[in-house]
């Protein structure tokens, strides 16, 4: 089955068309002629045409790069992550806070199933880019870096990643969408992320990586991504294993000691922080915290994204009681669990 299979037999020309008509933009004119979307620039389809255009642009950046993309495991850890290549090898470049710490072995996986050996390197805290050294030799599918300083707010981008982590059989999962907007050192768009696409690459037109995956906003389709023109700006340090970023930065949260300890993996879905996963003799396990539970509340203050839970967490030490509200299959309960120590 092709991946984009005009409307009924197009599923990416039906939303897109969706897409369009909601907003009232389409023409009321009856003639219209075939426009090209740039890969930089705002554009509006106002015709079929316009639009089965812009799904040739999508397909020919899917069939050329949807190879490029990796789930990536780092411990208990999964994400996604893109492959490029320098003079000295191939490398993965994805989050922070999917990388983690600096030299640690990991595990890359291609879409066709095959597995890497790779090693952690640098890392930036501070606005969540993360590098990875393929270990293995031999020659890979990789992707153009493009520049992320010239985007432009309606620009068309194309979204890969393993959403809820590499599942075998699946390729890579593609989403279309729109740049919102750049500022504060971060691209938001509006394509559909959830747990598992951190990392991931975002792609314009021209098949150029331009930002990585970093968060989840308050809904799905508001996200945030890494411009990726701090990959080249920063080399040198992230290839030397450099980790850096200011107290408080995303990845100082996962870093041993800092925090009291809960013992929980979570995805973000559309119900709400899911738990992926609980430790064994864990904080959460003990206090009968299980897979599936949906995570609600922290001390009255709302999880919204699955940065809060360690955010939260930051805030407190060993020894500290929380007040937890979760939901079960469909019935919400409140509970006080201590936090314990982060294992080193």
């Amino acid at each position: 089955m092709s991946d984009f299979s005009l409307f009924g037999k197009h599923p990416l020309l039906a939303a897109l068309a969706a897409s369009v008509l909601a907003t009232g933009a389409w023409a009321q004119s009856p003639v219209h002629t075939e426009r090209r979307p740039a890969s930089n620039e705002a554009f509006q389809p106002e015709s079929v045409a316009d639009l089965q255009s812009l799904q040739d642009r999508v397909k020919d950046v899917v069939a050329r790069c949807r190879a490029s993309t990796v789930g990536i495991f780092v411990g208990n850890s999964a994400g996604s992550g893109v492959v490029v290549k320098r003079e000295d090898g191939y490398y993965v470049l994805t989050a922070g806070h999917v990388s983690g710490g600096a030299d640690r072995d990991c595990q890359l996986v291609l879409p066709n199933g095959k597995r890497l050996k790779g090693r952690t390197l640098g890392a930036n805290n501070g606005i969540d880019s993360g590098l990875i050294k393929i270990v293995d030799k031999g020659e890979f599918e990789h992707a153009e870096t493009g520049k992320s300083k010239a985007l432009k707010a309606g620009q068309w981008v194309v979204s890969i990643g393993h959403p809820g982590g590499y599942q075998a059989g699946r390729t890579p999962v593609v989403r279309v969408g729109r740049i919102l907007k750049v500022e504060n050192g971060a691209v938001q768009t509006d394509c559909t992320l959830v747990g598992g696409d951190s990392g991931g690459p975002l792609f314009d037109l021209d098949g150029k990586v331009i930002g990585i995956h970093s968060r989840i906003g308050m809904s799905l389709n508001v996200n945030f991504h890494v411009p990726v023109d701090t990959y080249g700006e920063t080399w040198d340090r992230l290839v030397k294993s450099e980790v850096w970023g200011g107290a408080g930065s995303f990845m100082d949260l996962f870093k041993s000691g800092q925090s009291g300890y809960l013992g929980v993996q979570v995805n973000q879905t559309s119900n709400g922080l899911e738990i992926a996963e609980v430790v064994a003799d864990s904080p959460a396990a003990k206090a009968g915290l299980k897979v599936k539970d949906i995570l609600l509340k922290i001390d009255g203050k709302a999880l919204n994204a699955p940065e809060d839970l360690p955010r939260t967490l930051a805030r407190k030490k060993t020894g500290d009681s929380i007040q937890l509200e979760y939901s079960r299959a469909g019935k919400t309960t409140e509970l006080s669990i201590k936090l314990g120590k982060r294992p080193s």
